[in-house]
This record gives C-alpha cells, structure tokens and sequence, in this order.
C-alpha cells in the first residue's frame, strides 16, 4: 500500500506528504476543530454528574479510599463515554467500506452493537444504489495546505457527490465544512500506487446517518461559501499552533501594590 501517512502533534493530525516527507499539513478534522464547541463543556459537565449519580456506591467507596482517584475517575467520564462512541464508529465505518466494495458481509459475523448499522447499510444500498467513483482516499491541497481522508465519491442519480458515513447522535453542521474541504482539494492520493489524480468536479455532498434504530440519507450544502468559512479557520489553525506565539511582549513599565501612584521602567 502506497497510502498517505500522518502524524499526531499537540492534539492536532497532520498528513506527510509521500513525495517531501518535510512538508506536513493539518487534517481536515483537525481545522475543523477549531470551531467555539461551549456545548462540549456542558456536555462534559453532564458525563461527570451521570457518572458519580449512576456509580454512587463505588464513587463513595473510592472518595474515602482514594480521592484523587475518584476525582480523575469522574473528569474522564466524557473521555470514557466518547471512546466507546468512536470505536463503535470505526467497526462500523470497516464494515461499511467492506460492503461499498462488494464484499460480502454475512450478519452472522457481525458484532451485535454493529449489526443494525450494517444491515441498514445493506438497505442504503439497495435502496439509493449508488456508483462508487472513490472509497477511503485522501485528498491534498497544494493550494490551501491541508489534507484529510474521505469515506466516497459517488455518483447518486447521475450527480458525483462527496459521501460521509456518520453513527453519531446528530448530523452536526460542522460535517459542512468537511465535505467542502474535501471537494475543493486540488487532488487525490490513491492509496494502492500513490498516484495523484484530480479530484472529480462536483455538484454536493450527503451524508449517511446510520443509528441502531434507523437510518437517513441527508443532502449538505458544500459549496464555495462554506469552503470559504473553512479557510478561516485554516488560518485560526495557524494562529493557534504558530501565529499567537510572541504577541504578547515583556511589559515596558509596571508597579504594584507598594509602589501606588509610582511608576518603574522595566528592565
């Protein structure tokens, strides 16, 4: 395999280019992230307080035994619960990357957590039947500097469209910027020979939301507005990593409580 590999740095991905591996650009889902996310904390808030309500009698037990131990067991609740959801999320996404290949994906071998997203896969198929142009590639930006990994390219109902799989809650607004970025790279990395070919003109791009309990195809505006809003937080991104570095300079006068009503040049 001739794939793209990538790095993890401050919390942040970022893609190394096959032909320089000095030249290494963020992922896609890493500028995303740059986005405010106040909901996280009052999400976050909420795991804890399930946590210690949900697990009383060993929360108890544990504060009398170990209390730093209690505390760091009840700030990673959010952790705990969002890595459960992430590997749920990665069985299924193999499962459906298997099934647009034409792989042959018997129930029987499926975990049961995953086996309602498949078999609502199976329908997504049957029912949409796309054309699949491209399956797990990544896309680069010459132009903008980033990199990321998208789940298809397809053709649905004579219109090529940039696909994302999602088993999350909701199908969140953010998943906007993704896909444009996505359409608007200036080209594709093929996984299997390392070839770089343009990325296919587009008219949009969709969203499968697949739950346990159902599943919806949902059309997502990607067009140049949005790929716009995206480019803003490419330069945040730089901001964050690089750009904030040093603004802030030593202070050229300063006095404290002693000193009232005087002023000292700083050294």
């Amino acid at each position: 395999m001739a794939g793209v590999s990538t790095i993890k740095r401050g919390g942040s991905r970022f893609y190394v280019d096959p032909d320089d591996g000095r030249i290494k650009v963020p992922g896609v889902t890493s500028v995303v992230g740059m986005l405010p996310k106040d909901f996280l904390t009052y999400w976050a808030a909420k795991q804890s307080a399930e946590a210690a309500v949900s697990n009383w009698d060993i929360v108890s037990k544990l504060c009398e035994r170990d209390p730093a131990g209690a505390i760091d067991y009840l700030k990673n609740a959010h952790r705990r619960t969002s890595k459960a959801a992430s590997d749920l999320g990665s069985t299924a996404h193999d499962y459906f990357e298997r099934l647009a290949r034409g792989d042959n994906v018997p129930l029987r071998q499926v975990h049961a957590d995953v086996k309602p997203h498949v078999t609502y896969f199976k329908q997504f198929l049957d029912e949409i039947q796309p054309e699949f142009l491209h399956l797990e590639e990544t896309v680069w930006s010459d132009v903008h500097l980033y990199a990321g990994s998208f789940d298809a390219i397809a053709k649905v109902e004579g219109e090529v469209v940039v696909l994302d799989w999602k088993t999350s809650k909701e199908v969140y607004d953010s998943v906007a910027l993704q896909l444009a970025a996505y359409r608007y790279a200036d080209r594709i990395i093929l996984s299997e020979t390392g070839e770089s070919i343009d990325v296919p003109p587009m008219t949009g791009g969709a969203v499968l939301h697949v739950r346990p309990d159902s599943w919806k195809f949902v059309p997502v505006e990607c067009g140049e507005d949005v790929f716009a809003a995206f480019l803003a937080l490419r330069k945040v991104f730089d901001w964050e990593r690089d750009g904030k570095k040093g603004v802030v300079g030593r202070p050229i006068a300063k006095g404290g409580e002693l000193e009232t009503g005087t002023m000292r040049r700083a050294a």
